[in-house]
């Protein structure tokens, strides 16, 4: 009997062969001007926003935050919307960090608000940090690999969040590997 993995294997080659007879391209099928991705952040502002006038909300972000290639941070703080907190994983606000690299925290350059790390010894942002939030923003673009700290980053703050009545909004995005299948199977043994 074949393994899962060469099963897998045959199974997207069958459907590489498939696509690429019917003269489509499957890497970018999706991705093509015909059919933009078009992320919940840039889909939704209508929807969330009213969630968001008169509460204090906290932002949990990075450089892939955007709107139309605006940082979320801007975009709401520039719609007035009451941005009390900024937290960041792994590699920082603007992605300038290097992988493992020590996160300080501060505040945002550009609009002063409070920026409180989720990386190293702070993974989850204590009760004191969420004291003066309503509503937490996770919007975060992954890159679909089981070893990547963001999906544990979202798990400590849906806890955080949980444990002191917060309502938590999560802008998901596709995941940029979604067509590619590759990489050792975890072994669980």
């Amino acid at each position: 009997m074949e393994n899962l993995y060469t099963l897998m294997v045959r199974y997207l080659l069958l459907c590489f062969i498939v696509l690429s007879v019917i003269n489509v391209n499957p890497v970018c099928c999706i991705a093509c001007p015909k059919n933009p991705i078009i992320t919940p952040a840039d889909v939704r502002i209508d929807t969330y926003l009213p969630l968001l006038k008169g509460k204090r909300v906290a932002l949990l972000i990075n450089q892939t935050s955007k709107i139309n290639n605006t940082l979320l941070l801007d975009t709401l703080y520039s719609l007035k919307i009451n941005i009390t907190k900024i937290f960041v994983p792994e590699h920082g606000l603007r992605g300038q960090e290097d992988a493992g690299a020590h996160i300080n925290n501060g505040k945002d350059s550009g609009t002063g608000i409070p920026v409180f790390s989720l990386y190293g010894k702070n993974k989850k942002p204590s009760a004191e940090q969420l004291k003066d939030v309503d509503v937490m923003i996770y919007d975060l673009q992954d890159v679909g690999v089981r070893f990547y700290t963001y999906i544990s980053t979202l798990q400590y703050v849906m806890e955080a969040c949980a444990e002191q009545h917060i309502q938590f909004i999560v802008l998901d995005k596709p995941n940029p590997n979604g067509f590619y299948v590759a990489g050792s199977v975890l072994d669980t043994s």
